[in-house]
């Protein structure tokens, strides 16, 4: 084995590479800038699932980047020791050359290692993508002459993930997206969801308090009592407890039965729904800076 011209290529194409990675680097700064300033801003409304279709578009360009960057290393790698660029080193100790190539090994290995978890990352994002968006279609549905469904609803304890206002009451949808080998059924028991039968759980104590401070804003804004319905959306599953807690447990196939979950404190005065509703479609829209705020 030429250790010079081994390492010679290597540390070129590192350096080639590494010029990629900046400019590329660069390019999505400046790309991730001008996406921030939509061209209708005061029409642009949050759409099902927003911060995760953005996340999943940020994953997909680090992905590419990584990609091309070893597409680059490698290309740049076989030209370099094809015009012998061992020349590089030449008169070089040899247990530099072999601490340098060992140098060079671990951050090609970190590199593989970073676009494997890129790879895990964006895998479950879409999971997540994909289950918010089914929820979303189904209360599209539901809501067409009862209401209107926002999404992404920031609060400051979190992201409320869809809040439908209308005359029959207001609910708080947030979706539990779980993935297993097996789908058998959810059950809500103690502030938290278990699934059957892999036995996992998940707390729902932030998915409470997320409901809690979006009704004492709407509070704030009425200046009058108002009751926001939690709802918990686990899509795929079947639930076992459909309610408990001061939840309401569905999938996506089974939404509509919230209709039925009301009782006349929830009615609202239509100049409330239409004040709730103006309030929501102002913070709701995809300003500038959104896609940091709801994060």
């Amino acid at each position: 084995m030429n250790i010079e011209a081994i390492s010679g290529s290597a540390t070129v194409a590192i350096a080639c590479t590494f010029i990629f990675l900046l400019a590329a680097k660069s390019w999505h700064l400046v790309a991730r800038s001008l996406s921030d300033h939509p061209n209708f801003p005061d029409a642009i409304m949050r759409e099902a699932a927003q911060r995760f279709r953005d996340e999943l578009d940020t994953l997909s360009r680090k992905q590419s980047t990584y990609l091309g960057a070893g597409l680059m290393f490698v290309f740049i790698f076989a030209v370099a020791h094809t015009f012998e660029a061992h020349q590089l080193f030449e008169g070089y100790p040899a247990w530099q050359l072999y601490v340098l190539l060992a140098t060079l090994l671990a951050a090609a290995g970190f590199a593989l290692y970073r676009l494997v978890c890129l790879v895990r990352q964006w895998r479950e994002v879409r999971f997540l993508r994909d289950a918010n968006i089914a929820v979303g279609h189904s209360l599209q549905r539901i809501a067409v002459g009862h209401g209107r469904v926002f999404h992404d609803v920031v609060t400051p304890a979190g992201v409320v993930d869809h809040v439908i206002v209308g005359p029959a009451g207001i609910y708080a949808v947030n979706v539990v997206a779980h993935r297993a080998l097996r789908r058998e059924s959810v059950e809500i028991a103690e502030s938290e969801l278990r699934f059957r039968p892999d036995g996992k759980t998940i707390s729902i104590a932030d998915i409470a308090s997320k409901t809690t401070r979006l009704e004492q804003e709407f509070r704030d804004l009425l200046r009058n009592s108002v009751r926001v319905r939690s709802v918990i959306a686990v899509p795929g599953w079947h639930a076992e407890t459909q309610s408990g807690d001061g939840h309401l447990v569905v999938n996506e196939r089974t939404l509509p039965m919230l209709r039925g979950w009301r009782s006349e404190a929830d009615y609202l005065m239509d100049e409330d729904v239409q004040s709730l509703q103006q309030h929501l479609t102002k913070t709701c829209k995809r300003s500038p800076g959104a896609r940091r705020k709801s994060k």
